[in-house]
């Protein structure tokens, strides 16, 4: 048939036809030839940061075995994780690193890939014997480009405790076994106990809060279990204690003393920094703020203090991170700022948060989270668990939102792995108060 082209004459529509395909040939040639050309463009080049992260673990670990792991945590494409797991195993690789099964190493790491809202965080936590450490390397985020967390590490489960149409200031849990079943509200005026029976929470006892001066326009308290199975509350220039036993006790009297901002479970122990046998610890000290009497928010002096800092700026409330040999505290200021505090340095980050944070500890993840809270006039609050690799907070979980709900408190509970967010409907007006806790699964 090709013969009988070339050996006879060839038509005026057929040159046609043969010049229209040369030339929508020559067109998708081009379109590719283009398509690479972009393709190649708009390809991040990792191997500055491989090379970096590569150096720091090598310089941790010494030339050796190793057992390496790298997970995507970040919004970046499979695609992108191979290239960049290809990239590090083979800066380690060139630093002397030989790969081996965990039984077989000398010494353990594990990449996570995260990120935050303007660099890519990459973090390495090196496990040697009985010792472990953790480094780090940032890349900027390419211009134009922005964080997803479709495939968020955790999740934070929000579980409803307790409506009621009179405002409540804070909720603790008294009973559960696998469900709750026993808790105190703290209300402006009272402290009233209920009993979860045959699916229903009844009233079983209730104490009135005796105090000498009005209280704020805007009040503030908390309802801590103790350990001793005592009821601590603390409200603006008061404070009470009590049993919560067969029958409710309640002694209030006038105090400045500070507010206890870090959970009972947690005051004065000892905790390492991130999961895992031989991770380095630090000592979590029993702090406290002074709250200003007659407004809603905490002075700034603190005690003991955070390294030189006895004062920080005023705040709404705070949280920490253990760090090697230090606590990184945030504070949400009155300023409209997330101040990062060290001991030597106070750092203003200007965050999309809200005035509520909260530490929690858990076994997920890196072991510690800060709940974040954020503002939205029009469909409500929300919160969402994060983790810090240096200052930068990367979001470990989807948000949990509230519906027309505007969160009025957040508080560590003082097992220190949930957390009480209480919710006033907008529309309603009724108030509600949500358990907020991690679970590991996606």
């Amino acid at each position: 048939m090709c013969g009988a082209v070339y050996n006879s004459a060839i038509p005026d529509m057929l040159i046609r036809r043969i010049r229209l395909a040369h030339g929508l040939r020559a067109i998708v040639l081009l379109a590719f030839v283009g398509l690479g050309f972009t393709t190649a463009a708009s390809a991040a080049d990792w191997s500055i940061p491989e090379q970096h992260l590569a150096h720091k673990i090598v310089a941790v670990t010494g030339p050796g075995a190793v057992a390496l792991t790298v997970d995507n945590r970040s919004s970046l494409g499979r695609r992108d994780g191979q290239v960049i797991q290809s990239g590090l195993r083979a800066a380690l690789e060139g630093l002397g690193i030989r790969f081996v099964k965990a039984e077989q190493a000398s010494a353990t790491v594990s990449i996570s890939l995260s990120e935050n809202s303007t660099a890519y965080v990459w973090v390495a936590e090196i496990r040697q014997g009985a010792t472990a450490s953790v480094v780090m390397v940032s890349t900027p985020r390419p211009e134009g480009s922005t964080a997803t967390h479709e495939a968020v590490p955790l999740s934070l489960r929000k579980t409803l405790l307790w409506s009621q149409d009179d405002p409540v200031l804070d909720v603790a849990v008294l009973e559960e076994n696998t469900a709750v079943t026993r808790i105190g509200i703290l209300e402006a005026e009272r402290i009233v106990l209920y009993r979860l029976q045959s699916g229903k929470w009844q009233q079983e006892q209730e104490a009135g809060i005796v105090h000498g001066r009005p209280w704020p326009r805007d009040l503030r308290g908390r309802i801590v279990l103790a350990k001793d199975r005592t009821l601590e509350v603390d409200l603006p220039g008061v404070i009470c204690r009590g049993s919560a036993g067969a029958a409710l006790v309640l002694n209030c009297r006038d105090s400045d003393d500070p507010w206890p901002i870090v959970p009972a479970a947690l005051n004065a122990g000892t905790f390492p920094i991130f999961p895992g046998a031989g991770a380095p610890s630090v000592t979590i000290p029993q702090m406290g703020a002074f709250y200003a009497a007659t407004r809603n928010f905490f002075t700034g002096a603190i005690t003991p203090g955070v390294g030189k800092f006895k004062n920080v700026s005023k705040f709404y409330s705070a949280a920490f991170l253990p760090r090697e040999k230090y606590l990184l505290w945030l504070f949400a200021s009155t300023d409209g700022h997330i101040h990062m505090v060290d001991g030597i340095t106070d750092q203003t980050s200007k965050l999309d948060w809200g005035s509520d944070v909260a530490t929690l500890k858990t076994s997920c993840g890196a072991g510690w989270q800060i709940l974040g809270t954020t503002y939205h006039e029009e469909t409500g609050d929300s919160v969402r668990a994060y983790e810090i690799p240096d200052r930068d907070p990367v979001a470990v979980s989807a948000a949990v939102d509230f519906s027309n709900g505007e969160i009025t408190a957040l508080w560590t509970e003082a097992n220190s792995d949930t957390a009480i967010a209480v919710v006033r409907n907008r529309e309603t007006g009724r108030y509600e108060a949500f358990r907020l806790a991690v679970a590991c699964s996606q």
